[in-house]
Formats: structure tokens, C-alpha cells, sequence
């Protein structure tokens, strides 16, 4: 949104009841904030059409689905020059994108290059996802990995 369309604590508050239970109605999120139906469902529109809520989704618990093991593996890759017909990163991030098992990854900085987000069914699965696909890309030089035991916190809302 522009400097002129700025957010304010009602757009704040219908955000909040979004990041909830997005199924809910303008009905019941008016009388939450104080709104008509309409003035809501105008102000969602808004802040769709300015990228401020991106979309909507159903989040399923991986556990539920048959994929109870979850890693964060750091991931180094191999250094760009110069003389390199490829540049290592654009060749990997392509290839994210096409790993079902990875469900989030992100471009750091420090020592390790990218964070990545993996739900597999078991260590079995974590293992052909490492020695048949992530170690045989040929941009990674290096990887690390933690081992999820318990979520303390997880939550897709931001705090708005």
C-alpha cells in the first residue's frame, strides 16, 4: 500500500480476525471491530488488491498427513566466479521450487547460504531427500542438520 493508503487500526484489527480463522464472515468480523459487513468486505478488498494479504490457504498438520518428521537444514552452496558458466544460487533456487518436501526456504546471511524447511514421513524419507536429490545438486557444497523434537510455537500470523 502507498504512503496515502496506510493501514490503520481497523484495516489492524480485520487483519487479526483474517490470520485467526480466514473462513470467517464480514458478518461476524464487523461486530468484532465495529464495521458494517460491507465497510469490512470493502476494506479486505482493498488490502488484496494492495498485496497486503497475499492469500488464503488451509494449513494442514503434517503430522495428519503421514509427514512426522520435520528438519531445518542449513545449506552452504559452492562459491560464484567469474568464469562460471552458471551462477550456483539462481541454479538451486530454481530447483527449491520443485522439492515437495521442502515447504520453506530462505536466503541467509552468515556462513550457510539458505535455511530450508523440510517435512518428510520418516528418517528413511529424510534420507533419500538428502543423498538422491539435495547432496547431488550440483550448486550444494554443504549441508547441516537440526532435527525437529517439539513445536513450542508455530504460528503463520504476523504480528500486525
Amino acid at each position: 500500500m502507498s504512503a496515502t493508503q496506510a493501514i490503520d487500526k481497523l484495516d489492524r484489527a480485520i487483519l487479526r480476525r483474517l490470520q485467526e480463522n480466514g473462513r470467517e464472515t464480514y458478518d461476524v468480523i464487523g461486530e468484532q471491530v465495529g464495521l458494517s459487513p460491507s465497510a469490512v468486505l470493502r476494506r479486505v478488498k482493498r488490502l488484496e488488491e494492495a498485496g497486503v494479504i497475499d492469500r488464503y490457504v488451509a494449513l494442514v498438520r503434517p503430522e495428519t498427513v503421514g509427514l512426522g518428521l520435520t528438519a531445518y537444514l542449513n545449506v552452504r552452496l559452492e562459491k560464484y566466479t567469474e568464469t562460471s558458466k552458471r551462477n550456483p544460487m539462481d541454479v538451486f533456487r530454481a530447483s527449491v521450487q520443485t522439492w515437495p518436501e521442502v515447504v520453506e526456504c530462505a536466503s541467509l546471511t552468515g556462513e550457510m547460504d539458505y535455511l530450508l524447511r523440510v517435512v518428510v514421513s520418516d528418517m528413511a524419507h529424510y534420507s533419500r531427500f538428502i543423498m538422491d536429490t539435495l547432496l547431488k545438486h550440483p550448486s550444494v557444497q554443504d549441508c547441516k542438520t537440526s532435527f525437529v523434537l517439539d513445536r513450542v510455537k508455530a504460528t503463520t500470523a504476523v504480528p500486525v
